[in-house]
């Protein structure tokens, strides 16, 4: 996902890659539940241990608490969704995994988001798994939209790679191929992400080739969003490679969407930190690059079918 201050390049999340999400009813179900509220939290399984090989790397106080709390949107599967009451998919996954080389729980807190970053800036949680992409802009606190200052930005612990695709109604029957056959139709997908980012840039674009401008509808989940495109009231949805393909292949029993075109603007997700704990920050990618190479990262991309996004080391802020 992508904002002016969050999901995937130039707005900001892109959520970029994953898949593994909730067919729309499904999807509706999360949005009536009331994920989007800041209340609801689940904690991952990972089990404290005094014996966890990395865990004099973290901060006295989280090593004490015991748990490391993550600001995350939970429902853009296979990323991160809710499933009996519990945060599960690939986020979640990872975050276990880490949690056994740091010796501390990660407990997901749901939210908006393209509130994240703000949420992490005012200490509400440590960290922000979402499908979120390192960008430049996030780095320096930007809003994309507008090219001012915005915050203080945040540093990425890489961990994943993904590009935004094209999701259509089954059959493509309005024969969209490309950004370029947008112009002058409605889209609907999730603000604050990279999608919206790239989706903005394009219909700039289609104006400048004296096409209209895109008639882009922006909604609070994805969700919300893949139900117009159901409808038929968007001609597409944009969203990560492996949310799209998730859905294409789970909703409706495959039989609502499919993607088309290729990936566009593929990019490294990040784990974000806020710029003054960078202990936190060098003890996540530490413990990312154990889990790299003991083979548990391995594990969860092919869990999740994933392993094309894979990256083979963890980088810091390796995002432009």
């Amino acid at each position: 996902m992508t904002a002016s201050s969050t999901r995937r390049t130039t707005a900001a999340r892109t959520r970029t890659a994953a898949v593994g999400a909730i067919a729309v009813a499904g999807a509706l179900i999360l949005t009536g539940c009331g994920d989007q509220t800041d209340s609801g939290g689940s904690s991952s399984e990972s089990s404290a241990s005094s014996s966890a090989p990395l865990a004099s790397k973290l901060p006295a106080d989280i090593r004490k608490a015991g748990v490391i709390k993550v600001g995350s949107d939970i429902a853009y599967p296979p990323v991160e969704y809710i499933e009996n009451g519990k945060a599960v998919g690939i986020d979640p996954d990872i975050a276990d995994a880490l949690g056994k080389q740091l010796g501390v729980k990660f407990d997901f807190q749901n939210g908006k988001f393209d509130n994240l970053i703000v949420g992490l800036q005012a200490n509400r949680f440590q960290v922000i798994m979402s499908a979120m992409n390192d960008t430049k802009d996030r780095q320096n606190g930007v809003d994309s939209d507008t090219g001012q200052k915005a915050g203080n930005g945040v540093d990425f612990v890489d961990y994943f790679t993904a590009g935004t695709s094209i999701l259509v109604q089954k059959g493509n029957p309005k024969g969209i191929k490309s950004l370029d056959d947008l112009c002058g139709k409605v889209v609907a997908l999730q603000k604050g992400t990279t999608s919206e980012g790239i989706a903005k840039t394009q219909s700039k674009k289609c104006t400048t080739d004296g096409k209209k401008a895109i008639d882009l509808q922006t909604f609070d989940t994805d969700p919300e969003a893949l139900l117009r495109l159901k409808q038929g009231a968007s001609v597409a949805d944009l969203n990560d490679f492996p949310v799209a393909a998730y859905n294409a292949k789970t909703s409706g029993g495959g039989k609502d969407f499919e993607v088309v075109g290729d990936q566009i603007e593929a990019g490294p997700y990040g784990i974000a930190v806020s710029k003054d704990n960078t202990q936190l920050r060098d003890a996540l990618q530490a413990a990312m690059s154990a889990i790299i190479k003991n083979g548990d990262y391995a594990k969860v991309m092919q869990k999740w079918n994933v392993a094309d996004g894979a990256v083979t080391e963890s980088k810091i802020n390796g995002g432009s």
